[in-house]
């Protein structure tokens, strides 16, 4: 949508386009309160799939001290955060608009460059995931050209599906993630007469290996702000987006430690048995194999759920940052037909693709490193915007004073550091070379808009040149 008022100020123009990603999909069917919750959580976790490898990287005890203590450390901080800055720009840019508001157009775009590679290698990893158990119950897909087709017909199929529209990806995110969960409510209850309490204090017979425990925990409990992207799709976002992240978060917690729980209470194995899948072995072990089946059914439903929530996260992500100007118009071009942004969805499904070839804890980590990036810019721009922007209506405000703020950021700031510090020589390879490419791509875009190559919304020209101009009212010395 071509942008006619150049002269608007600084403070004006971020609302304006957020508005503008709102009203091009007028048509389009919002996002609801329960809909939306169910996506946030497909964003995060999707269930418990995933968690086996911490107890396999550190033992019962600190698996399930993870679980419990990194919420607090990182989950928590995150939602908070998202909640505040989301309803203050509920548009389809997300965490990009924060990084453009608070830092200019450099900032937003790497911002926007590392999120988006994070999210499409996180992609790329749910249909590795899904083949991962189903090749448990067909082994004929544990290797080989059948296991390479089932990933890519699964990725083109589901790709389509979100194609079809986000209030579908909405509900059908609620019926996946009540199926998906059903199986382990069930082995939790059966698992109770097994139960051994000591168990939970084992800290293992093997050398820990912090490398997967921590990429574990982090890959279960973060992209809470991937749903930032979403905003300008949500029905009353101001009031609906609080409300839901308080509620997923408390509903993953939940749903990551009720199976931890019963499963290394009642089961005694190898600590080397916890791999990726374990959980329908235990099943199996609990109640027979026909409940094995059902998590195994269970774990792909779960994986069609976080492949469609955060597809759509990217995609949306792209169309955002067309509306803002970061990227040529034509990123932002929705399908005649289901209103959705058919460009961002073919991208981010193409790039996940080629992506899921990879190892599978490669890919984990890859996304670990270039989302870790990503934050220290997010941490940033929230303490920013609320010195630069005091007077910025905020619907949800974080309850603290700058000095909190800033205490509240590094804590799971000091954990990201970990992240970094662990990460091996391949992953170190891939993030260096995408970030190198993601500093690129600011400057050969800038070079397309100079050249009249594609055509741009001007957004960006226009708040560079007005966003440190003007003084901003003290709120009241609210934040002071």
């Amino acid at each position: 949508m071509a942008i006619t008022e150049t002269s608007r100020s600084s403070d004006e123009l971020p609302v304006t386009n957020a508005d503008s990603s709102v009203n091009n999909a007028s048509t389009a069917k919002k996002l609801t309160l329960v809909p939306l919750v169910f996506l946030i959580y497909f964003e995060v976790a999707g269930g418990p799939f995933g968690e086996e490898p911490a107890v396999q990287a550190a033992g019962p005890l600190l698996a399930i001290l993870g679980f419990l203590i990194f919420p607090f450390i990182w989950s928590v901080p995150e939602a908070l955060i998202t909640a505040e800055l989301s309803t203050a720009f509920p548009g389809n840019g997300g965490f990009v608009i924060w990084a453009h508001r608070a830092f200019g157009s450099f900032v937003g775009s790497m911002m926007g460059s590392l999120k988006f590679l994070s999210g499409v290698i996180n992609v790329a990893s749910f249909p590795v995931l899904c083949v991962t158990y189903l090749d448990k119950l067909f082994p004929v897909l544990e290797s080989g050209w059948p296991r390479n087709v089932c990933i890519f017909a699964s990725t083109v199929v589901l790709s389509f599906l979100n194609y079809t529209g986000l209030a579908i990806v909405g509900y059908a995110a609620v019926v996946l993630g009540l199926v998906s969960l059903s199986p382990f409510l069930v082995m939790s209850a059966m698992a109770i007469p097994k139960i051994k309490p000591h168990r939970w204090g084992s800290l293992g017979n093997k050398k820990k290996d912090w490398n997967l425990y921590f990429n574990t925990l982090f890959w279960n409990l973060n992209f809470w702000d991937n749903v930032s992207t979403l905003a300008g799709e949500v029905d009353k976002p101001q009031t609906t987006f609080p409300l839901a992240l308080l509620i997923a978060v408390i509903f993953t917690c939940v749903a990551y430690l009720i199976p931890l729980f019963a499963v290394t209470g009642a089961v005694s194995v190898d600590q080397s048995r916890w791999e990726n899948g374990f959980h329908a072995e235990a099943a199996e072990m609990i109640a027979g194999k026909w409940l094995k089946i059902w998590i195994e059914i269970g774990a792909v439903l779960s994986s069609i759920g976080l492949f469609e929530a955060q597809l759509s996260s990217s995609a949306y992500q792209l169309e955002g940052m067309a509306e803002l100007g970061f990227l040529p118009k034509f990123f932002g071009v929705r399908s005649k037909w289901f209103n959705t942004p058919w460009v961002g969805i073919l991208i981010s499904a193409l790039m996940s693709l080629g992506l899921s070839y990879m190892d599978f804890t490669d890919i984990i980590s890859s996304a670990n490193f270039l989302y870790t990036l990503g934050m220290f810019l997010e941490f940033a721009s929230f303490i920013w915007l609320r010195k630069k922007l005091p007077e910025l209506k905020r619907p949800y405000r974080v309850p603290l004073r700058i000095p909190g703020l800033v205490i509240l950021c590094l804590v799971p700031s000091a954990f990201l550091m970990l992240i970094i510090v662990f990460a091996t020589k391949i992953v170190y390879l891939v993030s260096g070379i995408m970030t190198v490419g993601a500093i690129g791509w600011y400057f050969l875009i800038n070079y397309f808009r100079r050249k009249k190559i594609f055509e741009f919304n001007e957004d960006t020209y226009d708040l560079d040149h007005n966003v440190n101009g003007g003084e901003h009212p003290k709120e009241d010395d609210h934040d002071s």
